[in-house]
């Protein structure tokens, strides 16, 4: 750890930081100050020495590494005793899971630099290629019973939209339930899984899984996806840095929490505002079938009120649309 707050000291400073003072500041020896600025130019940071100044970590935008150092720049020390960065992982869900049965907090982090067995929804894989994307997971643990948490998704997709409007200054659009896109194409999905007290039916957690394409280029997507998935680099031309939406996620998400669930009329509001479902031109996807509907209104519970081609009209809460862009 001692690497990352000598990071995170040298991130914030303007000017050069002399050694003794990190050194006073972190409590810790010169020697140790000294072994912690080599370990950091391993890993690519180009720091300046002086021998009367100190060192100065010089700007290099190249570098987008997501690591405690560099949340510690961004968050509090206290927010990050409950953050697990990870270089390599199956599933941030997989691993938050062992995590929440162990007793850990509400509002636990993981993320990790790439994922080998990302997941979305209906087993589908989500494709996490190493230090261009953000694969993150949060353990909610609400007191309210499993009926009243079905919102939990589309208010993490209101979330996360905002967090990477405070970012880039660039909003997304959201398809219901939980995916949110740029340009007709998806930059986010998200997956939250539930587990329930079998005898008492009390929600025991929340997991809630983010995979944000972030900063790769177009032809990092399998040519299957290229015509429906992106980055947000893809879209924009912005390399922005994968710390700061990490840390404005976790700020969001936070608040979120503290949300939950008085303020559903303001998430509800927002969620209208920026879906993309509201369209004639859609479809309930079923099995290898589509069929075709107009949405006519998301409704407060967050549920789709759709007609089918008969004239009928019904209501849906769970499942999955398609929306078929125009060309």
């Amino acid at each position: 750890m001692t690497k990352d707050h000598v990071l995170a000291i040298l991130k914030n400073a303007e000017t050069y930081v002399s050694g003794e003072k990190i050194s006073n500041q972190l409590g810790i020896t010169r020697s140790a100050v000294n072994l912690a600025v080599k370990n950091l130019r391993q890993e690519g940071y180009q720091i300046a020495s002086s021998t009367n100044k100190g060192y100065l970590l010089e700007t290099n935008k190249e570098l987008d590494l997501l690591t405690v150092g560099e949340l510690l720049a961004i968050l509090p020390k206290s927010r990050m005793e409950t953050v697990i960065c990870l270089d390599s992982t199956d599933s941030t869900n997989n691993e938050l899971r062992k995590m929440a049965f162990d007793g850990a907090a509400s509002g636990t982090v993981v993320i990790a630099n790439e994922q080998s067995n990302g997941r979305g929804r209906r087993g589908r894989a989500f494709v996490s290629p190493k230090n261009t994307g953000i694969y993150f997971s949060i353990l909610f643990r609400p007191n309210c019973p499993p009926p009243e948490c079905t919102t939990i998704t589309a208010w993490t997709a209101v979330a996360v939209a905002r967090a990477i409007y405070q970012v880039t200054n660039i909003h997304p659009s959201i398809k219901w339930v939980n995916d949110l896109f740029l340009n007709c194409k998806k930059i986010c999905g998200i997956l939250s899984e539930m587990s329930v007290e079998n005898e008492s039916g009390h929600v025991q957690h929340i997991i809630i899984g983010i995979g944000i394409n972030v900063n790769q280029p177009p032809s990092a997507f399998p040519e299957e996806l290229q015509d429906i998935a992106t980055s947000i680099y893809a879209e924009t031309g912005l390399k922005i840095s994968r710390a700061k939406l990490v840390a404005a996620l976790i700020k969001e998400m936070d608040k979120m929490f503290t949300d939950w669930p008085a303020a559903s009329e303001a998430y509800l509001e927002a969620y209208r505002k920026y879906n993309l479902t509201t369209k004639e031109n859609m479809a309930i996807v079923s099995g290898n079938k589509q069929i075709p509907i107009t949405v006519l209104a998301i409704n407060e519970d967050f549920s789709l009120k759709v007609q089918y081609k008969d004239g009928r009209v019904d209501n849906l809460s769970s499942g999955e649309v398609s929306v078929k862009f125009k060309k």
